[in-house]
């Protein structure tokens, strides 16, 4: 069939209907939409920031083709300009939202898990050689480059296919379907379940705004707070013993439950048990849900210490801005003097004030000049000796409540410092041998399997504390408790946000309290937890109020055989309710 032209008055053959049969007609736009989709849609490799492809449909790309398909006329300016950059954003935020959980364990929180970015970078700096850093950039870039390019060359095909009418209505129904499917699957599991869609990546971008607003937007300010304990207790049951509160960075329950993890630890573990028993102390243990997962170690520490339970950044600013009491307070109403020991905190910390310390030794204060063990340099024994320097070993003064978070066992878990057996050389300026530095400097944590490492760096914690111990002949509490699991790369994918904490001392009717509140003898917490973090205060407080039964001794190492009796002894049974 032929048409005249008017410019040339010659006849043209008019455009023949498309053969939608012939695979070629359809190779560049399926090819297009493939790729597209699988941009929106791929999965995490766990434990690794690898992606590999997603079976399953983007609905955001139905929504974008049907947009196409109506507004034909402007497919090909949409796809040379905003759909490319579009995409690209789409599928940032699909990469960090799959891969954010499989590394670290939690959602990706970008308003203030943003803020200690740089941190976190300089940490893995500190860890990598200049040398790969500026690979991983150079990559990431590209990538980034690559990935514009392809998407652009994608929406260009799909565009060119929407001038013709035919492909048009085919790709324009397609799409509808699969927005309509997806619209019934979200009001009822039982629509055609044969259908996958990756969760919406727009949806993970609302959360983020959430998050935002509940920062910065109307009402951002009132509290939204639980109500806090009762911060009166007596503290009769510590006779005015120092109090040692250790949270140890990353100290969850992987090392318990993954066999391999409590493999690598069962030498340092028996150790640290053995340096309670010689010692004539006994420990108590049990597991408690943290508010936390692989990092924000600062909300597990107000939990704590205030009792109330803080999941969020929301929460944290609005508990600092408040009033409320914590246990600092409660133990400087009852004359001990109250101790930040920070050997991580290298900048000003307002929230001390908060708290309340008496002291605060930070990263600079604790005069640290040895050698630099990793992005936290101070190496916990350090601290610990350094602590009993400047104010266990004063020769008249009150009792002390320490509050230590740990800094040897922060990702990415090394280098770790060697362990030294005499502590009288801790604090000197040839603390460690060469060669022991030298081996501990090479062993850099693999940031693509950094369980060694973690092992590596539990296990000197366990030895710390039990050198530490063996080192302390006067009547100490000390509460060991983990902030928060490692993140997700080691403890595992879907991994439990349990963490166990330890009471150590000699004296038993304190222990034998706990007992009664759920903990169990030994350094081993069972199943389940005994609550969340923040409902241990009340516990605790309980425990440290609880009043001496004449009948119980203050137990000290009688060096023969180092034994100790039980924790509930036959004379009485244990202690169940208050003074």
């Amino acid at each position: 069939m032929y048409q005249l032209s008017r410019e040339a008055h010659t006849r043209v053959p008019m455009e023949k209907a498309p053969r939608f049969t012939h695979w070629r007609v359809w190779l560049a736009p399926v090819v297009s939409l493939v790729i597209l989709n699988a941009s929106l849609t791929f999965e995490n490799v766990w434990p690794t920031p690898r992606i590999r492809w997603g079976h399953a449909l983007s609905f955001e790309l139905a929504v974008c083709i049907l947009i196409l398909a109506v507004a034909h006329r402007w497919a090909r300016p949409l796809a040379r300009r905003a759909l490319p950059a579009i995409w690209i954003v789409l599928a940032a935020g699909r990469y960090l939202d799959v891969t954010a959980p499989g590394l670290y364990g939690r959602e990706f929180n970008l308003y203030w898990d943003s803020q200690h970015l740089g941190n976190v970078a300089a940490m893995l700096a500190d860890a990598a050689p200049w040398w790969l850093i500026a690979a991983v950039a150079a990559v990431a870039a590209l990538v980034v480059i690559l990935a514009y390019v392809l998407a652009r060359l994608a929406f260009a095909a799909v565009a060119a296919a929407m001038e013709r009418r035919g492909y048009r209505l085919v790709l324009g129904a397609l799409a509808g379907a699969a927005v309509i499917v997806f619209a019934g699957q979200q009001l009822s599991p039982r629509v055609l379940t044969a259908v996958a869609y990756a969760e919406p990546v727009t949806l993970a971008y609302a959360r983020q705004v959430r998050f935002v607003l509940a920062m910065v937007g109307p009402g951002a300010t009132a509290p939204r707070l639980g109500p806090s304990p009762a911060f009166d207790a007596g503290l009769r049951g510590l006779g005015g013993a120092d109090v040692l509160l250790i949270f140890v960075e990353s100290y969850g329950a992987v090392t318990y439950e993954n066999p391999a993890i409590s493999a690598g630890l069962a030498g340092s573990r028996a150790d640290f048990e053995a340096a309670i028993r010689e010692t004539g102390r006994q420990v108590v243990s049990a597991y408690v849900e943290s508010p936390t997962f692989g990092g924000g170690s600062w909300l597990a520490h107000l939990s704590l210490l205030s009792g109330v339970d803080v999941r969020d950044q929301y929460a944290y600013t609005s508990l600092m801005a408040s009033r409320r009491e914590t246990l600092v307070t409660n133990f400087a109403r009852r004359g001990y003097r109250t101790v930040a020991l920070m050997p991580g905190m290298r900048q000003a910390w307002p929230e001390g004030a908060f708290y309340g310390f008496d002291e605060i030794y930070s990263h600079d204060l604790l005069a640290y000049t040895g050698p630099r063990f990793g992005w936290w340099d101070i190496p916990d024994q350090y601290a610990l000796a350094r602590l009993d320097a400047v104010e266990r070993h004063r020769p008249s003064r009150p009792p002390l409540f320490v509050v230590f978070p740990t800094g040897t066992s922060h990702a990415p878990f090394g280098p770790v410092a060697p362990y030294q057996p005499d502590w009288s050389r801790v604090l000197t300026t040839h603390a460690y041998g060469e060669a022991d530095v030298t081996r501990a400097m090479a062993a850099v944590p693999d940031l693509t399997n950094l369980a060694p490492s973690y092992v590596r760096a539990i296990a000197y914690e366990y030895t710390s504390l039990a050198g530490y111990l063996r080192e302390q002949p006067d009547d100490l509490v000390m509460i060991v408790i983990g902030d928060h699991q490692p993140p997700a790369a080691v403890s595992g994918k879907g991994a439990p946000w349990r963490v166990p904490v330890h009471v150590i001392g000699r004296r038993v009717h304190l222990l034998d309290r706990l007992v009664a509140d759920g903990f169990r003898p030994g350094v081993e917490p069972r199943r389940p937890s005994i609550g969340a973090m923040h409902a241990l205060v009340p516990k605790l407080l309980d425990a440290f109020d609880a009043p001496d039964d004449p009948a119980d001794e203050v137990y000290v190492d009688t060096l023969k055989g180092n034994r100790t009796p039980p924790i509930a002894s036959a004379r009485r049974p244990p202690s169940t309710g208050g003074p």
